[in-house]
């Protein structure tokens, strides 16, 4: 029972763990003060964040990755420190991919084995309907010099399909903070989302292998930010990388569709929207494709995803085979366009590549309609390159057809043209998008007006609620703005059951858009802070005269009386031009009607962000042009470049390792390094040990190394531990110490000798052995001499021997008596 309890409890905590180890930080002072910030601090620095200048990833070391709380002590440092302009700790955002798997019927055709199963490319749709992507590609479009790049759990950038059309510069890791975007590969497959995504729109044409990408000639990037931890600045990262290189990220994911969340992005990846379609592409602006989400079966609106809701997403739905309502799809007046995907289980799905060097014929759900969208917008900039983002949103819904689709529940706006909350402004269509691309001219500056409402704290009911603005919108100043393109409703509100507001806006040439539906599973107590509602069904319209707000409670949990709200404040914000926005090339300007009506009561505006780079000088290690506002933010270096979207320097500094013309980060432990891999060490900071075999620094040495000036050295073999090579203190398996040796187990001797007096001994060993075989030899010479053993053939008083060895008898043997006598 204790146990159950126990893992409960762990259980809890785990889920509440919301808070990372890891700081978003603005420095100011560059490098100089990120140094002083780090001394001071003891935080870890893991990099820039994307291409947001003076934005880091600071972590806090020795700390576990989760924690239910915040660091009050790095609150505390970062608060009070001169060079930090802000801060803020990291805090996981659930985020989910948008595909659905079932199964799909198979087909093949044509070299690559799979083309003639992608159904939508061949007329498969309802009524003989597709994309019209074939005529596209018999015009001579195919995606070339477009780099596209997914935000995903990564791709599989050696799939035989993708390999030739791989970009190393479009691709990183943000999860483990390296350059290889490969997925992390489990049973379940589990991180196979972004490889299929990649195969929609970059799968090479005529390999004989699976189909044929939407652009099959651009080139695919992968940036893995799903497999872990997704919090803001792992968003901001991704959404602002390498954005002068990359064209188009296209992104099927988000905050959970259950109907319940109320989620979008935060001040990083906001400022990394904004970053992006102001600097993004030489300022012509990051073109970010978004699937609008998969929450229909729990009547989600994506107008409650602040990534689909947002103005800079080119946000995408789907239809099914038939032209119908998939069971998934979420209805939202921010959706611009729609391509197809799967449907029912009895209808088809879409082709692409899998994990492994694999092919499926099951990938699905607005997942799969974001990628095909992105390989569709690619062709258009091969067609014409100087579009801008807000180019391609006004060709995309100005092509797209409705006429596929069988259950649209379309509305006609005051321009004519027919839009919906389910699949925006119809299908795309490449020929037609292609086709008018080569004769765009790009749009006038972008104006943005934003008007207040007169009343606040108005306290809703349960009747229905009918607010009104009366504008000009800023007619008079700088952002006049007379041709619409989106416009957004900020509301802050507080409601007892969330889930039961509806809201509509009605603008004043008559057309009325549902802003927010109800939403059944939004149960609690809740509110709206200042949020931005996003329609694009005025596009066109002129702005001028009363526009309409209407409120109603839906009383799903009381319906004899209102559950009651709070209507804080409201305002309008309009986007669009002073100045006809479509005027082709070939002469004919494509006039919008224009209506005057009632003049404003009360209005404000703010600038937008700026549609071109200012000019600079660009710094000597550029190799060409450069972006700014910084003269460093080079196009190409001549050299290397700090990071994929970073300075250019002449060589790498401390820190960093050089791989190609990048200079990469060291693991954080090194103080110089070699790469290919971050952890391959030359040198360590002055409180870090260098272990030589493993190339690594440590705090102290491992086991089996010694410490000798800052580096940790192998001891003998024998050794588990060690003061010096052969001086050993303990024993690997099998061995047991000796002294300072290791011995076999077993064979140790009874008597030990200290280390001190060992080499004494031996002396004395050997002197005494010395004279135990000195005295030895004499006593036997000694004796040998007595017992007359050998002949001595120089004795006096010993008998010589014969010549022939032999001993005589006697004296008179061999002497003469003579000579004796003489």
């Amino acid at each position: 029972m204790y146990q159950l309890l126990w893992i409960v409890f762990l259980l809890i905590v785990t889920c509440q763990a919301n808070y990372i180890n890891q700081f978003a930080v603005h420095i100011k002072g560059g490098r100089e003060g990120l140094n002083r910030v780090l001394r001071s601090t003891g935080l870890i620095n893991k990099g820039q964040i994307g291409s947001i200048d003076d934005h880091y990833f600071l972590e806090i070391p020795n700390r576990q990755r989760r924690s239910a709380t915040h660091s009050p002590e790095h609150h505390a440092l970062l608060s009070n420190h001169q060079d930090v302009h802000w801060f803020e700790q990291q805090v996981h955002k659930p985020r989910y991919k948008r595909d659905l798997i079932k199964p799909n019927p198979n087909a093949d055709e044509f070299n690559d084995s799979l083309y003639g199963a992608q159904w939508y490319l061949h007329g498969g749709g309802r009524g003989g309907f597709d994309m019209n992507v074939i005529p596209a590609w018999q015009k001579g479009y195919s995606g070339r010099n477009v780099v596209i790049t997914i935000l995903d759990d990564g791709i599989e950038r050696n799939h035989p399909d993708l390999q030739q059309n791989y970009d190393p510069y479009a691709s990183y890791d943000v999860n483990d903070h390296d350059n290889d975007p490969m997925p992390r590969y489990d049973p379940t497959d589990e991180n196979r989302h972004g490889t299929r995504c990649a195969g929609e729109v970059s799968a090479v044409a005529n390999n004989t292998v699976c189909g044929v990408g939407i652009a099959f000639n651009s080139k695919i990037g992968g940036v893995r930010m799903l497999d872990g931890e997704v919090y803001d600045a792992v968003e901001a990262a991704s959404l602002s990388f390498n954005s002068t290189h990359i064209d188009i990220y296209s992104a099927s994911w988000g905050p959970d569709d259950d109907g319940r969340v109320v989620d979008g992005p935060g001040p990083l990846a906001k400022k990394a929207f904004i970053n992006g379609i102001a600097k993004g592409r030489q300022g012509k602006g990051s073109i970010y494709v978004w699937a609008s989400g998969n929450g229909g079966n729990a009547q989600d609106s994506c107008n409650c995803d602040g990534y689909t809701n947002s103005v800079y997403t080119l946000s995408i739905s789907s239809t099914s085979e038939h032209g119908s309502k998939p069971w998934y799809l979420e209805e939202c007046s921010s959706t611009l366009a729609s391509t197809y995907s799967s449907g029912s289980y009895s209808e088809k799905q879409i082709v692409t590549v899998d994990l492994h060097g694999r092919c499926t014929e099951t990938h699905t759900g607005t997942s799969a309609s974001a990628p095909l969208a992105a390989g569709v917008v690619a062709l258009v900039l091969e067609a014409n390159p100087s579009l801008t983002w807000r180019d391609v949103q006004y060709i995309t819904l100005m092509t797209a057809n409705p006429k596929p689709m069988v259950d649209g529940n379309w509305i006609v706006n005051g321009m004519g043209r027919k839009v919906s909350t389910r699949y925006g402004y119809g299908l795309m269509d490449a020929s037609a998008m292609v086709d008018l691309a080569e004769v765009w001219t790009n749009v006038p500056e972008q104006h943005i007006c934003e008007v207040f409402a007169s009343a606040n704290n108005i306290q809703l009911d349960g009747s229905k609620f009918v607010g009104y603005i009366d504008t000009k919108a800023c007619d008079g100043l700088p952002n006049n703005v007379n041709h619409l393109e989106h416009v957004q409703v900020k509301i802050s509100l507080h409601h007892k059951k969330r889930g039961d507001v509806i809201i509509h806006i009605k603008s004043p040439m008559g057309t009325k858009s549902l802003m927010l539906p109800r939403r059944p599973n939004d149960r609690q107590e809740g509110e709206f802070k200042s949020w931005p509602f996003l329609s694009v069904h005025f596009w066109g319209e002129n702005p001028t005269g009363i526009w309409t707000l209407e409120i109603e409670d839906a009383k799903t949990y009381n319906p004899h009386g209102s559950t009651g709200g709070v209507l804080k404040s409201w305002s309008i914000i309009l986007h669009g031009t002073e100045k006809e926005p479509v005027n082709l090339k070939n002469g004919t300007p494509v006039v919008a009607p224009v209506t005057t009506v009632a003049s404003t009561t009360k209005q404000t505006s703010y600038t937008g962000p700026p549609t071109s780079p200012t000019p600079v000088i660009c710094h000597s290690e550029c190799k060409g042009n450069c972006t700014g506002p910084k003269p460093t933010e080079c196009i190409d270096c001549k050299s290397v470049r700090i990071g994929s979207t970073g300075e250019c320097v002449k060589s790498c500094d401390d820190g960093y390792y050089q791989n190609s013309d990048l200079c990469l980060n060291c693991h954080d432990t090194c103080k110089t390094c070699s790469g290919p891999t971050s952890s391959e060490c030359i040198t360590c900071p002055t409180n870090r040990y260098f272990t030589e075999k493993h190339h690594i620094c440590v705090e102290e040495c491992l086991p089996g190394y010694y410490n000798v000036e800052g580096n940790c050295l192998r001891c003998s073999k024998h050794c588990k531990e060690c003061t010096e090579k052969d001086q050993c203190t303990a024993c690997v398996k099998n061995m047991e110490l000796f002294g300072t040796k290791c011995v076999r187990a077993g064979s140790k001797p009874h008597i030990l000798i200290p280390d001190s007096m060992q080499g004494i001994v031996l002396a004395l060993v050997i002197l005494c052995v010395f004279l135990l075989c000195f005295v030895i030899m004499i006593v036997f010479f000694m004796y040998a001499r007595n017992k007359n053993l050998f002949c001595w053939s120089y004795s006096y008083d010993k008998l010589p021997c014969s010549d022939d060895g032999v001993m005589p008898v006697s004296k008179s043997d061999y002497y003469d008596e003579d000579d004796i006598s003489a």
